[in-house]
């Protein structure tokens, strides 16, 4: 995004405003597994694919929660429409500062914060798990927690590459969250299983087909 740093931050609050105003228009399910229970005490690392964040911002949670934001002009919209959505930032990402963002939500997580990664970014390939969400999981002895979401009216944005989903206004809004997953046992692709299986939760709880 062109415009200087200024420019940028007007820009993230009025994102954030407008997506807070939207947001309030859904009616908001949750699915749980019953599994979480055991794992109420201990940090959460959810862990989502993109193109479903959107409807995950509506969910009540439980913690206050941290994401990674990239050092990109693009990122500073992300992280102040982020803040103003009640979440905290960390910024780096996999080509610049990956490995100091990821210390601060290791901190973050130790501190009694959740964290929230999209697996498969910042550019993909989709549906692809990297290690960041484990890697910090581990670190911090947290549990990592799929999670999905889907609406009941959405738009798919099918030109980007994540395949964006835009619940509408006044739809219903399912979030699915998933067993948790113990990141010293669980590789990629299980964790990559257990996405795909509280997204296909939350689309048919939505009644949706994507």
């Amino acid at each position: 995004m062109r415009g200087g740093p200024v420019f940028r931050a007007v820009v993230g609050t009025l994102a954030g405003l407008l997506a807070r105003a939207w947001m309030s228009t859904w009616r908001v399910r949750v699915v749980v597994h019953p599994a979480l229970a055991a794992a109420e005490g201990a940090p959460w690392v959810l862990a989502f694919w993109h193109g479903e964040q959107f409807g995950l911002l509506a969910w009540p949670r439980r913690r206050h929660t941290v994401a990674l934001v990239s050092l990109s002009r693009d990122g500073d919209v992300q992280a102040r429409a982020l803040g103003r959505l009640g979440l905290a930032v960390e910024r780096g990402s996999t080509s610049r500062g990956g490995a100091r963002g990821l210390v601060a939500i290791v901190r973050r997580l130790r501190g009694g914060l959740d964290a929230a990664f999209a697996v498969d970014g910042p550019r993909g390939p989709l549906h692809s798990v990297a290690p960041g969400a484990r890697l910090a999981a581990r670190a911090a002895h947290a549990v990592l927690v799929p999670a999905a979401s889907a609406g009941a009216r959405e738009h798919v944005l099918a030109r980007t590459w994540d395949a964006y989903a835009l619940p509408l206004p006044f739809t219903r809004v399912v979030v699915a969250l998933g067993p948790p997953i113990d990141p010293a046992v669980g590789d990629a692709a299980t964790l990559g299983r257990a996405i795909s299986e509280a997204s296909a939760l939350a689309r048919q709880a939505a009644g949706v087909v994507r």
